[in-house]
């Protein structure tokens, strides 16, 4: 799983995307963060939590991440009573068969952990089904049909999906084995505690002194942590017994039985749990910072602003000025749309020439067909750019695309934003600020402009 921090940044980047309005801003908190300190994951950390100032989206999160924890931790709590109840069961008679209640115990379990060791092995470098995904989809957890909650949902969904989820599958499985052997350890202790048990072993066709090595080998493991095995002696006398024992040798075999599901359940499974946490913890799901939404506010904040007060300032570029030709015209928007109808008539006094509106200029796809629409149609191009666009370096080099192909040149005309127009006089900080980001956009067009002599249309605001 990403992060909290992390999955926070991706919900912003997903919400932005899909024109979600939030609590603040984002283009005044990017323009804010641009002068301050801290390397890009941070600062895209600290962005995405100003965004999220009423801390819905996070809120959102939490409540998903919470609530499958604790489907896992029920989970294990089933798992562990189960495991109690299971021995609490078994050991109800007085003399047992040592032997029968072990396969009980380990077999199913040692079956399966070696099942599991192949397996991994098989399928290393593969990616394994994700069962755990559907069964607790985070569509099933949480309900709602708001823009928050499915992006939230879709965001968790993709991290699932993720190749390095097996691992963390894989760590969720052998915990519920150790909760299992752990509520069989708790009830084995329990009933040894309140119960005087004898322990016998039958066999039809091993003699005593193959059941003597056969345990033997099975207290060896048991014996260098400091359980107790039984004597040869011990063994002999515990074939086919009926009634109580001694409590020494009674004692002997229950330190093998405790050891053994010590030794060869709870602790090879532990080491399991320990493997594929590490494996996860290298193989999960990594932040992208090179996606193309991060990289264009990293490029934004990478431009320097020099003090004015240590230099003699310079005075600030200024766009040529447009010269409109007297030919057939070409407007588009660029990336953004306008909000006003025919917005090119402010630029374009001459209501006789011939307009053809291409529409909006967002991917390469819509570049291609601009340039191939232009090389074969000498025509003037009539650029609109909104003044929410920045002039970043993958702006720039479409306007500079638009400036080769156009035959009879390229003019540009700046959109300006009619809400702040409308509150122009409104003492609100807010409106105040974004009218000055609004501002400092302007001069950068200018320069840029200015830098490519590309003219700009004057309008009256």
């Amino acid at each position: 799983m990403l992060s909290p921090q992390d999955q926070l940044t991706e919900l912003v980047r997903t919400l932005e995307t899909q024109q979600h309005v939030f609590a603040t801003d984002p283009l005044l908190i990017t323009e804010k963060l641009q002068g301050e300190d801290g390397k890009p994951i941070q600062k895209l950390h600290r962005r995405a939590s100003r965004i999220d100032s009423n801390g819905a989206l996070a809120r959102v999160l939490g409540k998903i991440d919470g609530r499958i924890k604790g489907i896992m931790i029920v989970m294990s709590v089933v798992w562990c009573i189960s495991g109690f109840l299971g021995l609490f069961t078994l050991l109800q008679t007085n003399v047992v068969n040592f032997f029968y209640v072990l396969v009980c115990l380990l077999g199913f379990h040692t079956i399966m952990l070696l099942g599991w060791l192949v397996m991994t092995l098989i399928n290393q470098g593969k990616q394994s089904s994700n069962w755990f995904a559907s069964f607790v989809s985070p569509s099933y957890l949480i309900r709602g049909k708001d823009d928050v909650t499915k992006a939230a949902v879709d965001l968790y969904e993709r991290q699932l999906q993720h190749s390095g989820m097996r691992w963390y599958l894989g760590r969720f499985s052998h915990q519920l084995w150790l909760a299992t052997l752990t509520g069989m350890l708790l009830a084995i202790i329990f009933l040894l505690i309140v119960r005087q048990y004898s322990f016998s072993w039958e066999s039809t066709l091993l003699s005593d002194q193959a059941l003597i090595t056969l345990t033997q080998v099975l207290g060896w493991l048991p014996s260098m942590v400091g359980f107790g095995v039984p004597d040869s002696t011990a063994i002999v006398q515990s074939r086919l017994v009926t009634d109580a024992m001694p409590l020494s040798v009674a004692r002997q075999w229950a330190g093998l039985l405790v050891g053994s599901l010590l030794m060869y359940g709870i602790v090879p499974r532990a080491i399991a749990w320990a493997f594929c946490a590490l494996m996860f913890r290298r193989k999960k799901m990594r932040f992208d910072i090179k996606q193309p939404y991060y990289q264009k506010i990293l490029n934004f904040w990478q431009r320097h602003v020099v003090d004015a007060d240590d230099f003699n300032e310079a005075p600030a570029p200024i766009a040529p000025k447009a010269t409109i030709s007297a030919g057939k015209k070409l407007v588009a928007l660029l990336e953004y749309p306008s909000e006003q109808d025919n917005w090119w008539q402010l630029g374009i006094n001459d209501s006789h020439s011939a307009v053809e509106d291409f529409g909006i200029l967002d991917d390469r796809d819509d570049m291609d067909r601009l340039t191939t629409y232009l090389d074969s149609h000498p025509v003037q191009v009539l650029l609109g750019i909104h003044s929410k666009a920045l002039p970043d370096r993958g702006t720039l080099r479409k306007l500079d695309r638009i400036a080769e192909h156009a035959a009879d040149g390229l003019i540009v005309q700046l959109l300006s934003d009619t809400n702040l127009a409308d509150d122009k006089t409104d003492s609100n900080p807010l409106i105040l600020q974004r009218s000055e980001n609004q501002a400092i956009r302007y001069q950068q067009w200018q320069t840029a402009l200015s830098a490519r002599k590309i003219g700009l249309v004057n309008v009256d605001s």
